[in-house]
């Protein structure tokens, strides 16, 4: 009797062996976090129209950007991803509206000019002024009409190294997200007119979603707030607002 009471207490740990390494099996396995220490991405992103949303006074201007994006995580937790976020875009393009005059001269006799081409103008919404004038003894009087018309593309490239994005809910593939940039941009000619500048100071913030289709790779849709100005390095600066919209193929580990 004694040597079987001492056989059951020595097999007890074997016989329970199989039952604790089936609850372990049975117990579910924590989300994973979709996140990544280093990423680089491809960005397209496009403005169709520009108006004074916070600070910029320039209207009808588009932005056309093509470029890569680097992100560096610095904090990943069940609630947060924190990452370092850089911007570089060699093909940063800008559009202005250029300028239509229609002069209609009432003396010394009827006549009606049209330019078309002419430069920017701050404000697109179409004014006119009476004019008169002595010109060698003859006046000249007339209307002057000013609207937009035609459109003329600016090349330019650009470069954030100041940036942030804050990805929430790391547990699931796809994340609501903030972020912010600062930088600059470099054009061929002033932007928005011609009295501006051609080197312009950048930021930006906005909203977006990250959809991770593989936890090495995902997709960003965004919307942001963009701005762009000389900081007030020339006599005139309108500044440029524009709600951008862009698309980024993200990949790394």
């Amino acid at each position: 009797m004694l040597n079987a009471r001492l056989l059951l207490f020595c097999c007890r740990p074997l016989l329970a062996a199989p039952s604790i390494a089936a609850a372990q099996k049975e117990t579910p396995p924590q989300n994973p976090l979709y996140g990544r220490t280093n990423s680089f991405g491809f960005l397209f992103a496009y403005s169709n129209d520009s108006s004074h949303i916070i600070m910029g006074d320039a209207e009808q201007r588009k932005l056309l950007h093509i470029g890569a994006d680097y992100s560096r995580k610095l904090i990943l937790n069940r609630y947060l991803n924190w990452q370092y976020d850089a911007e570089i875009l060699p093909v940063a393009l800008e559009s202005d509206p250029l300028t239509k005059s229609v002069d209609v001269q009432t003396s010394p006799t009827q006549a009606t000019s049209i330019l078309t081409g002419l430069e920017p103008m701050i404000l697109c919404a179409p004014y006119g002024y009476q004019y008169s004038y002595v010109l060698n003894g003859v006046t000249y009087s007339g209307t002057d009409t000013i609207t937009c018309s035609g459109r003329q593309w600016t090349i330019g490239e650009a470069f954030s190294p100041v940036g942030f994005r804050w990805n929430f809910r790391p547990t699931h593939p796809i994340q609501p997200f903030f972020e912010g940039h600062g930088g600059y941009m470099y054009t061929t000619h002033p932007i928005p007119i011609a009295q501006a500048g051609s080197f312009n100071f950048t930021f930006d913030f906005g909203v977006g979603i990250e959809w991770y289709r593989a936890s090495s790779h995902s997709m960003r849709f965004e919307w942001r707030y963009h701005h762009i100005s000389d900081h007030d390095t020339t006599n005139i600066n309108p500044g440029i607002d524009n709600g951008l919209f862009q698309v980024t193929y993200v990949f790394g580990r």
